[in-house]
């Protein structure tokens, strides 16, 4: 392994560390939902038992719409991760996406930690996952063909992370014909695009711009989760900063992207803080085809393992079934017909 593959895996093995604990997540800035509340109506005649969860994603039948987002990859202890990860994500029938690799690129000491997701998944939609500031560097594309290979991937994520790499060490913030390169990796890639955040959020005039390179996914991971500004701050052993808090809360996003469904073809994944059924069901509310959760989801896992991952899933979605006929909404898609309400305005 090269000295270079080998920090890599050492801070991927900090990252999974420092987001076991509670001091990575934002100050004072929160997600946003608290903002809302669901609209009451007295008089449903939604039958529970016919809500269902099932949808289309990435051309593949999913019992929920709920994707363990991208987490990890390249150490040793992510194989373990990825392979209880894995199991839970094909016995609830759902989408997991792998994290950053990179890493694979540079090394094959840990591709099993990324292969095993889908010996243990069979089915289920796979997410690949690539930096930004990695994606602009490659002078072909022959290196996203081979990571899309390497987990049998049904889509890539192409993960923005401009802040994270300004505050990491040796870090690399420079994303430089980023959406020219967005455009041909559309024409050139069998599989289709996701671009994603990671705790600071996607404004509507950055998706807009991102939809018109030809993308099929925007998953706005927006503040109020996991703070990777703050987790990189933790790993050089730097006292709080002004950037710890900076991004665009996820509500925000989620209401502000989701207009441009009138003008786009794409899905929309609502994540960054989604740490309950409550936040979740308002995230669809808002506008969320699908929604997503990292660091609760590893959390779980290693506090309950495997089957304490699958309960918390089917548990959050018991929630918003009731929170579907409490609003008189027979449907995910029903529940963004105007069921949530500003607090501000219930005086």
């Amino acid at each position: 392994m090269s000295k270079d593959s080998n920090s890599i895996s050492q801070r991927k093995k900090e990252h999974l560390e420092l987001c076991l604990t509670g001091e990575v997540s934002f100050k004072e800035k929160r997600n946003g939902f608290a903002s809302y509340d669901f609209k009451h109506y007295a008089i449903t005649e939604v039958i529970l038992k016919k809500i269902s969860f099932k949808t289309d994603f990435l051309g593949k039948k999913i019992n929920y719409p709920f994707l363990i987002s991208c987490m990890t990859g390249g150490t040793e202890e992510s194989e373990d991760v990825n392979t209880k990860l894995a199991i839970a994500a094909n016995e609830l029938n759902i989408p997991i996406g792998v994290g950053s690799q990179r890493h694979a690129l540079e090394s094959t000491s840990f591709h099993k930690s990324y292969k095993i997701i889908r010996r243990n998944a069979p089915h289920i939609p796979i997410l690949g996952n690539i930096g930004a500031s990695q994606l602009v560097l490659f002078e072909s594309f022959k290196p996203m063909r081979k990571i899309v290979e390497l987990v049998n991937a049904d889509a890539m994520v192409v993960h923005l992370n401009s802040l994270q790499e300004l505050m990491q060490k040796n870090g690399e913030p420079n994303f430089t014909g980023l959406l020219k390169t967005l455009e041909k990796l559309v024409k050139n890639l069998d599989v289709p695009i996701i671009v994603k955040e990671v705790g600071a959020g996607i404004s509507k005039d950055v998706a807009k711009k991102i939809l018109q390179t030809g993308v099929k996914g925007i998953d706005v991971a927006g503040a109020g989760g996991t703070s990777w500004a703050g987790v990189e701050t933790l790993r050089k052993k730097e006292e709080p900063n002004y950037f710890w808090d900076w991004g665009l809360p996820t509500s925000y996003c989620i209401r502000k992207v989701y207009k441009l469904k009138n003008e786009f073809d794409f899905f929309l994944i609502g994540s960054g803080g989604i740490n309950n059924a409550v936040d979740m069901a308002k995230a669809f509310a808002l506008g969320a085809d699908i929604s997503a959760s990292a660091r609760t989801v590893l959390i779980q896992l290693d506090k309950n393992g495997i089957d304490g991952v699958i309960s918390l899933i089917r548990e959050w979605f018991e929630v918003v079934r009731k929170i579907l006929y409490l609003t008189g909404s027979s449907s995910i898609r029903d529940l963004q017909n105007h069921k949530l309400i500003r607090k501000d305005k219930l005086i």
